[in-house]
C-alpha cells in the first residue's frame, strides 16, 4: 500500500484557489503515522484516494479532482493534535446540495484506522458555491418586516412540560404566556403527533391562542408549530394545515437531515413562512472537542440549507458554551463577510455573498435576571426563549412573560442612554423591579441560578488567515 502523502494528497506549496472549498480537520493519528500522512490520508479519502492506486485514475483530470492537504499544524496544550486545512476543487460538489456536500467532506474519514480520532472544525465556503443554495426562505431583515419588531432581540418561550399535556391546556400555556409580552412560543423538539395530543389538536389551540393574544395585544405573535414526522409527506401535510391556521412560522428538527430541510426551506419560500430549525441531536456530534464536527460547520449548512431561525447557544444557561465560541456561531449566522479569528475560533473567512442571515436562537435555562448579559454576548438579533424562566414564575406564566419583556425593555432604554448596561445591569433590572411586581418575584426566584461547569469548547487553535 502507498502512503496518501506520495500519492499526492500531501501537497504543502499548493496554493488554495478563491473557488475551493476549504476545511480544518483536527486530527490525532495512531501512533507512528506522521501527521502530513494523516492529513492526506483525510484528503484523499474525503475525495478520490482508495488504499492503493488504480488503473483508472488515468482516465480522468486526477490532479485536478485530489483533496489536497496543503498545510498541518500542532494544536496549543494538546499533544499529539494537529489542524489538518484540505483544499477541494469545486467540481467536487453538486451545486446546492447538502446532502452531497457532507456525504464528501465527512462521510467516511470518521472510522480510518489510522486516525484515533478527526474532528471538523470549519469550512470555507466560496461564493462561487454559496450562490448554487437557496439561503434562508426570509432571513433576519425581512423577518422582522413580517413580524414589525425593531431595536430588540425577539421574545419566546418553550411549553412546559413539552410532553404530556392535552392540546386544549397547551394552547392555555401558549396565550398567557403571549399575553404577558412574549412575541413567540414553540413546540418543543420531541412534541410531534404522540397519543396524549395529535399535532392537528394541538395547532388549532395553539393558533386559537395566537389570535386571541394577537387581538389583545394588538402585535404580530406566533407559534412555532413543529412539523417534524416520519415522511415528507407528513411534514408537508402539516405545514399546509398550520399555513391554513394563519400561522407566520413552522418548525423542524434537525434529525429529519439535510435533505428534508432543505425542501422545507423551500416549502417556506414559497408559502410566505418563517422556518425555525431546532437542532435536536447536534450534541452527539459537536460536543467532543477531538472528535466528530463542530456546531460552526452546522451553522454554516444550515444557513446554506436555508433555515430562518438556528438554535446556537446561550453562554449563561444551561447548554454548552463558550463566551468566544459562541459569538464565533452568532457571526457565522448574522454577517455578510467574517473574517479568521482564533479568539472566536474562525479558521477562514467567510464570505457570504450577500446571502441573508440566519436569526440565532438562544434557549436552554435562561431568566430575566440574565438579560444584560444575554444582550452582551449575544446582540439584538437574537430570539430569546425562555422556557421555565417564564412558565416557572411564581405568579403564572403571564407574569413569567411580563418580567422578561419589562426586563428587556429596560435594558434595551439603558442601552439607548449610553449606559453600560452589562456593568450596570443587575442595578438596571432592581430599578425596573421597583415598577414591576412580576419582573421583582422572576429575580427573587432566579437572581442566583447559574449553571457554571468547565467548558469543553473553548477555542485554542492559533489561525493564520487563509
Amino acid at each position: 500500500m502507498l502512503q496518501y502523502a506520495e500519492m499526492g494528497y500531501w501537497q504543502p506549496d499548493y496554493e488554495p484557489k478563491p473557488t475551493d472549498v476549504l476545511a480544518a480537520f483536527r486530527i490525532t493519528p495512531q501512533e507512528g503515522v506522521p501527521p502530513e500522512e494523516a492529513g492526506a490520508a483525510v484528503a484523499g479519502e474525503s475525495s478520490t484516494a482508495t488504499w492503493t492506486v488504480v488503473w483508472t485514475d488515468r482516465l480522468t483530470d486526477h490532479e485536478n479532482y485530489q483533496g489536497k492537504c496543503y498545510r498541518v499544524d500542532p494544536v496549543p496544550n494538546n499533544p499529539g493534535q494537529y489542524i489538518a486545512y484540505i483544499a477541494y476543487d469545486l467540481d467536487l460538489f453538486e451545486e446546492g446540495s447538502i446532502a452531497n456536500l457532507s456525504s464528501s467532506i465527512i462521510g467516511n474519514v470518521f472510522g480510518f484506522k489510522a486516525l484515533k480520532a478527526l474532528r471538523l472544525e470549519d469550512m470555507r465556503i466560496p461564493p462561487h458555491y454559496t450562490k448554487t443554495f437557496q439561503g434562508p426562505a426570509h432571513g433576519i431583515v425581512m423577518e422582522r418586516e413580517y413580524l414589525n419588531k425593531y431595536g430588540r432581540p425577539v421574545l419566546g418561550a418553550t411549553v412546559k412540560p413539552k410532553l404530556g399535556l392535552s392540546a386544549r391546556n397547551y394552547g392555555r400555556v401558549v396565550y398567557e404566556a403571549l399575553r404577558g409580552g412574549l412575541d413567540f412560543t414553540k413546540d418543543d423538539e420531541n412534541i410531534n403527533s404522540q397519543p396524549f395530543m395529535r399535532w392537528r389538536d394541538r395547532f388549532i389551540h395553539a393558533m386559537e391562542a395566537v389570535n386571541k393574544a394577537q387581538a389583545e395585544t394588538g402585535e404580530v405573535k406566533g407559534h412555532y408549530m413543529n412539523v417534524t414526522a416520519a415522511t415528507m409527506e407528513d411534514m408537508y401535510e402539516r405545514a399546509e394545515f398550520a399555513k391554513e391556521l394563519g400561522s407566520v412560522i413552522v418548525m423542524i428538527d434537525l434529525t429529519i437531515g439535510y435533505t428534508a430541510i432543505q425542501s422545507m426551506a423551500k416549502w417556506a419560500r414559497a408559502n410566505g413562512c418563517i422556518l425555525h430549525l431546532h437542532r435536536a441531536g447536534h450534541g452527539t456530534y459537536t460536543r467532543q472537542k477531538n472528535h466528530g464536527v463542530n456546531f460552526r460547520v452546522i451553522a454554516k449548512w444550515m444557513r446554506l440549507a436555508g433555515v430562518d431561525h438556528i438554535h446556537a447557544g446561550t453562554v449563561v444557561g444551561k447548554l454548552e458554551g463558550d463566551p468566544n465560541a459562541v459569538r464565533g456561531y452568532y457571526d457565522t449566522l448574522r454577517v455578510n463577510t467574517c473574517d479568521a479569528d482564533p479568539v472566536k475560533g474562525l479558521y477562514f473567512e467567510q464570505d457570504w455573498a450577500s446571502m441573508p442571515g440566519t436569526m440565532p436562537v438562544a434557549s436552554g435555562g435562561i431568566h430575566a435576571g440574565q438579560m444584560h448579559q444575554l444582550l452582551h454576548y449575544l446582540g439584538e438579533d437574537v430570539i430569546l426563549q425562555f422556557g421555565g424562566g417564564t412558565i416557572g414564575h411564581p405568579m403564572g406564566i403571564a407574569a413569567g412573560a411580563t418580567a422578561n419583556r419589562v426586563a428587556l425593555e429596560a435594558m434595551i432604554k439603558a442601552r439607548n442612554e449610553g449606559r453600560d448596561y452589562l456593568a450596570e445591569g443587575p442595578d438596571i433590572l432592581k430599578a425596573a423591579a421597583k415598577r414591576s411586581r412580576e419582573l421583582d418575584m422572576a429575580l427573587s426566584t432566579w437572581g442566583d441560578v447559574t449553571f457554571n461547569y468547565e467548558s469543553t469548547d473553548t477555542p485554542d487553535v492559533v489561525v493564520t488567515p487563509s
